[in-house]
């Protein structure tokens, strides 16, 4: 009998299999997947994670970037350098997740990855865990097995709160001239954006909607885009997923399992950020199932309450600022992006040093202020 089993080895699943570890707990990992898994995924990582961690991430960071260029319809440039005293990392999936769960398995965690859920079954005071290899017990369950993970639904979770956005997204191999900046296109793609963010060996492209963009040709916008940078992306496989914004405060907790990572729909709905939000689902998860097994009969409660405080309130200010900014992306260039300050502060942000709390409230004036007269300040 396992104190918790974990769901998923992606990020969160991967901190709360560390944390739970390292404070002693019996803690098994299942995933699908065999490891390292491939994961189409931009890579960008704040910095603001180590301060969770007692390790250095160095070894699963492809490079870091400090240099922010934005385009509007692939032109009318903007670039800036990052102030921030540590730059953006960017990683690649399958060595970041893997590493993560390498430093749980240091710890004691156990992990069994090519191991599928097949489902679940609460008996009186712990859970059993059905696998295509078997049957495992475990006093307490994190589901963290992404936006398209069953666990949510097998938990009793119906109709949760989330706003459906989705990417596609190719990895490019090509000399990087500077590997130190990350790009951003606003105006070719309707409600998100495309990004171009640089690894050790070439590029992750990508390209996100975030408000319900349907009916856009993905593939030639992104193929259009990519050719700024001599790539042929036909060349490269893509990928689509759906992404899990976040769309609210919701409930996050049941009888002795709780939600995290995209299955907690904790994406970021201004920048679709995911690995960060993830990550710090995953700790305060492990921290909720840790006060639960010492005795504590509202720590479930309390991490469902944590995650709106400490994360949800600041996601509003995203939400609304993603509300205004997609809705007049031509607007929000001019006045936004294009101002130097907005790019220090969007770097403040991606790094983890301002939230958009922080700056939200100024921004929204002055994107309304654009569009009424007499509004602006």
């Amino acid at each position: 009998m396992y104190d918790c089993i974990i769901v998923g080895a992606g990020p969160g699943g991967g901190t709360a299999a560390y944390h739970l570890a390292k404070r002693g707990r019996s803690v098994l990992v299942v995933e699908k997947e065999s490891l390292p898994r491939y994961k189409p995924c931009g890579g960008g990582v704040s910095p603001a994670i180590a301060k969770w961690f007692d390790f250095d991430f160095s070894p699963a960071i492809s490079v870091k970037v400090n240099t922010i260029r934005y385009t509007w319809k692939m032109a009318d440039p903007v670039q800036a350098k990052l102030n921030t005293p540590e730059p953006m990392w960017m990683v690649r999936r399958d060595i970041f997740d893997h590493f993560l769960i390498q430093q749980a398995q240091k710890q004691g965690a156990e992990v069994r990855d090519n191991t599928e859920v097949t489902g679940i079954q609460f008996k009186s005071d712990h859970w059993q865990v059905t696998t295509a290899s078997g049957t495992v017990s475990g006093r307490y369950l994190i589901a963290a097995d992404g936006a398209k993970g069953p666990m949510a639904k097998m938990l009793g979770f119906k109709d949760r709160k989330r706003r459906l956005g989705g990417a596609l997204e190719a990895e490019a191999p090509a000399q990087v001239e500077n590997r130190h900046i990350a790009h951003f296109e606003f105006g070719m793609v309707k409600n998100g954006y495309i990004w171009n963010f640089p690894k050790a060996d070439g590029y992750s492209i990508g390209i996100g909607t975030f408000r319900g963009g349907d009916g856009q040709d993905f593939k030639s916008i992104l193929s259009e885009y990519a050719t700024l940078f001599g790539i042929d992306i036909k060349t490269s496989k893509q990928y689509g997923h759906p992404l899990c914004l976040w769309d609210g405060n919701q409930k996050l907790h049941t009888q002795n399992a709780i939600l995290a990572g995209e299955a907690a729909c904790v994406v970021d709905p201004m920048t679709a950020e995911g690995i960060r939000p993830s990550i710090f689902s995953g700790l305060k998860a492990a921290e909720a199932i840790d006060r639960a097994i010492a005795g504590d009969l509202n720590a479930l409660e309390k991490y469902t309450q944590a995650i709106a405080e400490e994360w949800g309130a600041d996601m509003a200010w995203a939400q609304k600022l993603a509300g205004v900014f997609y809705r007049i992306p031509g607007i929000g260039y001019k006045v936004g992006v294009k101002r130097p300050s907005a790019t220090q502060r969007m770097g403040q942000i991606l790094c983890g040093e301002m939230s958009y709390g922080d700056v939200a409230g100024r921004a929204l004036k002055r994107l309304s202020g654009s569009l009424l007269p007499g509004m602006g300040g």
